[in-house]
């Protein structure tokens, strides 16, 4: 489905990520997992291309994507939801939904959307800046979705929501893949929020990927002590 290939990013002549690789399969999820600073953001800023990559590929497919703009990768297949959310505060829940179709004509929220997020049905009509942190972040996924993405890209989804919102996100987010079929790209700092939900765990420091597991075999422990450092 995606492959990061010896991907390079600079800020200027210094260099924050370095030659990182990854593959994501059809349907997998992917935590990319470490302290603030480390390049999680970097990352998927790069992927989605609001940042430039120096050297790399980014293949979605048999397309590299490296050279594209953002609203390109979008139609080429990514979806993306920024850290901060950055939902529209003045639009409706509904108007902020229906941003995310702008490529068709005429059109109408999906079903599948308030079924999996019921309070943004309770709220549709309530402007995205009223909403709660929560409520916000489950908005701007339901915005991401409905481009039909391939690869979903979550950058730090439960910063600053309560528990029991991580919760319900995780199962919308678990129950959505299956019948929606896309990959998933996230980046987090919360383990408990990513064990209920990543198929294999990277650990970054440095912009480099300095540890890597897979659910049936993860060290939690040791994966906390590189949050924790």
């Amino acid at each position: 489905m995606l492959s990061i290939r010896g991907l390079n990013v600079f800020y200027g002549e210094s260099q924050v990520l370095h030659d990182l690789n990854f593959d994501l399969s059809a349907g997998e999820t992917v935590a990319v997992m470490g302290r603030n600073g480390m390049g999680k953001t970097t990352l998927l800023k790069s992927l989605i291309g609001m940042i430039p990559v120096r050297s790399g590929e980014i293949l979605l497919g048999e397309k590299n994507l490296a050279g594209l703009k953002s609203y390109e990768r979008v139609a080429a297949g990514f979806g993306y939801v920024p850290q901060g959310r950055m939902i529209f505060p003045y639009l409706s829940v509904e108007e902020n939904i229906l941003s995310g179709m702008d490529r068709i004509s005429k059109p109408v929220i999906p079903e599948y959307i308030f079924e999996s997020f019921p309070v943004l049905w309770e709220m549709r009509n309530r402007r995205g800046g009223n909403l709660s942190g929560g409520q916000q972040q489950q908005l701007a996924i339901a915005r991401a979705l409905v481009s039909n993405p391939k690869v979903l890209i979550l950058d730090e989804p439960t910063e600053g929501i309560q528990p029991s919102i991580i919760k319900d996100i995780a199962r919308a987010l678990n129950k959505l893949k299956k019948e929606r079929d896309f990959a998933l790209v996230v980046s987090e700092q919360i383990l408990t929020f990513t064990l209920e939900i990543a198929d294999r765990f990277l650990i970054i420091e440095k912009g480099r990927f300095v540890h890597a597991d897979r659910r049936e075999n993860v060290d939690a422990e040791r994966i906390m002590r590189f949050l924790t450092i």
